[in-house]
């Protein structure tokens, strides 16, 4: 990634967060037109739903300067929203709980930020609404410092349609593949349902909080020979080991199907899929220069024993 793309996407973000801190009015000096700042208020929400907090613990949950939070919870207590009470298990940690007037303070506060972001919601129809949690929720997974889950499961309805649409949207925006791809995914997609045999042939679509991310084929080659098709994941799953844990599968159930080998078709282009195949044992064994899908590319046969 060029240096100056990266600076191009930083600008996208910077120009987001001026819309978002607009709409949600954290501009203001003071928060829901109270005596209290954003970041008072995020300190008062905190305290109300996570009783027994010490100072090292809001610093280390909202990322706050240690001087900055100390003069804040010294005006708090001198307000009487907030009192100090020894942590039972170590005498030397001070824990912080809302006092009862804190709680009257802060309980308008919280309805009142209730109010706004529903009023902000209902500008939206329903389906706009979902639209904005999802965003809300892959911006939410990608910058989060924790590893999301995911599972593996069995195709559902409705589940070969998406596969279809999201490698034409995918490889569009990724490789400038044209609709030719999308109709040979939707070909493949298609004789796998028409003619499917569950001994030998296996879908698992990768869901990770409630979403397709992802998804990959194992089909009959030959009597000996299964093939690994379709292989993908969305760009906001890539990096959780979701490709390499669907390769790991197929070869674990084409082994267990009585296959012998394991091949599949690719081109040079996919770096990515490629290096998954790689560490998983394939080993290239054939590559073809060819023009489809409105490029020139380079085809390769991937195999592997069993």
């Amino acid at each position: 990634m060029s240096a100056e793309h990266l600076e191009d996407r930083a600008e996208t973000v910077r120009r987001f967060n001026r819309f978002y801190t607009r709409q949600i009015g954290v501009l203001h000096e003071h928060l829901l037109e109270s005596a209290f700042s954003l970041t008072e208020v995020r300190i008062l929400y905190e305290l109300a739903h996570r009783p027994a907090l010490s100072t090292s613990d809001l610093c280390r949950e909202l990322g706050l300067d240690a001087g900055y939070l100390s003069r804040v919870i010294a005006g708090f207590e001198k307000n009487g929203f907030v009192a100090k009470m020894r942590s039972p298990v170590d005498g030397r940690v001070a824990q912080l709980q809302l006092t009862d007037k804190g709680r009257a303070t802060f309980a308008p506060l919280n309805d009142a930020s209730r109010r706004e972001v529903m009023a902000m919601l209902e500008r939206l129809s329903i389906p706009e609404q979902h639209q904005l949690i999802d965003a809300m929720g892959q911006i939410e997974g990608l910058l989060s410092e924790h590893t999301p889950s995911y599972l593996l499961r069995d195709p559902q309805p409705g589940d070969m349609g998406w596969i279809v649409h999201r490698h034409g949207v995918l490889y569009a925006q990724e490789y400038g593949w044209n609709s030719d791809f999308e109709a040979l995914v939707a070909e493949i997609v298609c004789k796998y349902v028409r003619e499917l045999d569950r001994t030998s042939e296996r879908c698992w679509i990768a869901e990770k909080d409630g979403r397709v991310v992802g998804s990959v084929f194992v089909v009959r080659h030959d009597e000996a020979t299964a093939k690994l098709r379709l292989l993908y994941v969305e760009p906001s799953a890539r990096g959780l080991g979701i490709g390499r844990r669907l390769v790991e599968e197929c070869l674990r159930f084409a082994g267990l199907a009585g296959y012998r080998k394991m091949v599949l078709w690719t081109n040079s282009v996919l770096g990515d899929a490629r290096r998954i195949y790689e560490r998983a044992g394939f080993r290239l064994i054939e590559e073809e220069p060819h023009h489809s899908f409105g490029k020139d590319l380079v085809g390769q046969t991937w195999a592997r024993a069993l």
